[in-house]
């Protein structure tokens, strides 16, 4: 049996065409070579598109502050006072007072001279010097505590110096050189008792005095230092 002849398809068959082609994917555009880029100076214009300059203060404009890595040490109170002044200060005008009241009491002993006068110069004496050293101790020790103790200690020797002190000088003045040297050799001790009273039996006015040149000087130191700047 023949085949039926083959009739070659025209252009307008479809089974004809040929498949289409694959797309090619369009060529990449070639780039110029990349120029390394420098930041812009102080006031250069802003950069292109598409560039990244990292940001650079303007002339004028401020730098964010930094906190400090510590904080300064703190300056020392200015109303601490100077101890050590205070106790010199106060240790001068003790001296001072001490000799004053030494003076005054030999040129106003007395054989005839009561004992009530002697221990109430005495006390007399304890308060002012208590007084005068703890006021110039509250003026350079200010609020120091140190400073308010040393003052009522340097007070009771001071009272109790000038009492010592004295008793010598009142001997001298009664006695002459003579009765000085007797004194010397045979009571050395004798003005620390009389200060005590061994003599006369009043060891409590020697103590009462120490007590109010103590509390004077504290007193007036602690007030006076207290109300300092």
């Amino acid at each position: 049996m023949s085949q039926p002849p083959q009739y070659p398809y025209g252009p307008q068959d479809p089974y004809q065409q040929q498949p289409p082609m694959p797309q090619q994917p369009p060529p990449m555009p070639q780039q110029p070579p990349a120029v390394p880029q420098q930041p812009p100076a102080y006031g250069a214009p802003p950069p292109f598109p598409g560039q990244a300059y990292p940001a650079q203060p303007y002339p004028g404009q401020p730098y964010p502050a930094h906190p400090a890595p510590y904080a300064p040490p703190l300056a020392p109170p200015r109303n601490s006072g100077s101890p050590v002044g205070a106790f010199f200060l106060g240790f001068a005008a003790s001296v001072v007072v001490s000799v004053i009241y030494g003076a005054i009491a030999v040129f106003t002993f007395d054989e005839e001279q009561s004992r009530f006068s002697v221990h109430a110069l005495y006390l007399a004496h304890a308060l002012v010097n208590g007084a005068v050293v703890g006021l110039l101790v509250g003026l350079v020790g200010r609020r120091s505590p140190g400073a308010w103790i040393a003052g009522a200690v340097v007070a009771m020797l001071g009272a109790f110096f000038g009492y010592v002190n004295a008793i010598p000088f009142m001997v001298l003045r009664q006695s002459g050189v003579d009765g000085l040297e007797f004194m010397l050799e045979n009571e050395p001790f004798g003005p620390v008792k009389g200060w005590w009273g061994g003599w006369d039996g009043t060891e409590w006015l020697a103590l009462l005095g120490l007590g109010i040149a103590a509390l004077a000087a504290w007193g007036l130191a602690f007030l006076t230092g207290r109300n300092r700047r």
